[in-house]
């Protein structure tokens, strides 16, 4: 149910009023915005008199949420959510664009720092790298663990880069207390334990939507993180599995950008690494995202992709993106 104030209502009587639900066990999520205050209930609404909300003389209009997610839902935040950086400049959302790069997997000292040096030069705004790697056959490079997260924590003392990282295990928690972004990977969108754990961190989320995962299943995944009290939540098109393999290593769903925006808040960035799995066509589908109305596009980089542990077909060198992020920059400039 979504409760519409009306205009210069004291602070004091919203108050009031969410006191109220909230001694009818309702969650009550407020959005205060530029003209009016938007109140979001959450919960079992059945006891909650709708034509009496109305008759107050602070409401303005009350509606019914029909979808499944509710604190996601533009409906309940009607502006974009702009997520703030560590040092509480806005990180993304609200026209706030973000360019994430960095390699696929962390592998030296000497080969983060470059990276990171070299990705901030052509006008990065995060830090990725794997530490922890999802891999299909267990004897490949499974990253570097502890060891990883310390080094991307140096090359972000190095450059000021915020970092972003995937958590896949409740048990690596802990892990992550210095992490400005934790990345739940496309395997792990539906492990509700972990969704609910993050969502008790302070950390961003970054929520990649799953290998076969519908629109709704990932906003759903993304509401079960905004339940437990964590808001700063980025979702991720990553590309998902059909029937094409022959040419592309996913299916990139750019369609899957406006149409989150129109439902959601949240920031939405595109990963067209993975989402084709060739590095021919990573700066094509990162300028299509741009035009598409993304908050972000987030690319795999690495100095020597040919020698990679992880990802080099897709690995953009740092060259190539200092080029593709120029045009992206471009683009952004075009469509605002």
């Amino acid at each position: 149910m979504v409760v519409v104030v009306k205009p210069d209502v004291p602070q004091d009587k919203i108050e009031h009023l969410v006191k109220w639900l909230e001694e009818k066990q309702i969650i009550v999520r407020t959005f205060q915005g530029q003209q009016q205050c938007v109140l979001g209930l959450i919960g079992d609404t059945n006891n909650i008199d709708s034509g009496m909300l109305r008759s107050l003389d602070i409401v303005e209009s009350v509606g019914k949420l029909t979808e499944p997610f509710k604190a996601v839902n533009r409906k309940i935040h009607p502006d974009d959510t702009v997520i703030p950086a560590p040092d509480g400049k806005p990180l993304i959302g609200g026209g706030h664009f973000a360019m994430i790069a960095g390699p696929c997997s962390v592998e030296s000292r000497e080969q983060i720092t470059l990276v990171a040096k070299k990705v901030k030069e052509a006008g990065a705004t995060m830090l990725r790298g794997g530490a922890f790697k999802p891999r299909t056959s267990p004897y490949d490079f499974q990253g570097l663990g502890q060891e990883g997260l310390d080094l991307l924590l140096e090359a972000k003392k190095a450059t000021g880069l915020p970092i972003v990282t995937e958590l896949m295990d409740l048990r690596d928690i802990d892990r992550f207390e210095q992490v400005d972004v934790i990345q739940i990977g496309a395997r792990n969108t539906q492990n509700y334990d972990l969704l609910k754990e993050i969502g008790k961190l302070p950390n961003t989320i970054l929520l990649k939507r799953g290998l076969a995962g519908t629109i709704n299943e990932l906003l759903m995944s993304a509401e079960y993180i905004m339940a437990s009290g964590n808001e700063n939540v980025i979702l991720c098109e990553r590309g998902i599995r059909t029937y094409e393999f022959a040419h592309t290593r996913n299916t990139l769903d750019l369609s899957a950008v406006p149409i989150l925006k129109k439902l959601t808040h949240l920031p939405v960035v595109v990963d067209p690494s993975h989402g084709t799995g060739r590095v021919d066509l990573v700066p094509s589908m990162s300028y299509a995202a741009a035009a598409a109305g993304a908050d972000g596009i987030m690319v795999e980089v690495h100095n020597d992709p040919a020698c990679a542990l992880c990802d080099g077909p897709q690995s953009l060198t740092p060259e190539q993106f200092t080029e593709m992020a120029a045009k992206v920059f471009k683009i952004r400039e075009a469509i605002q």
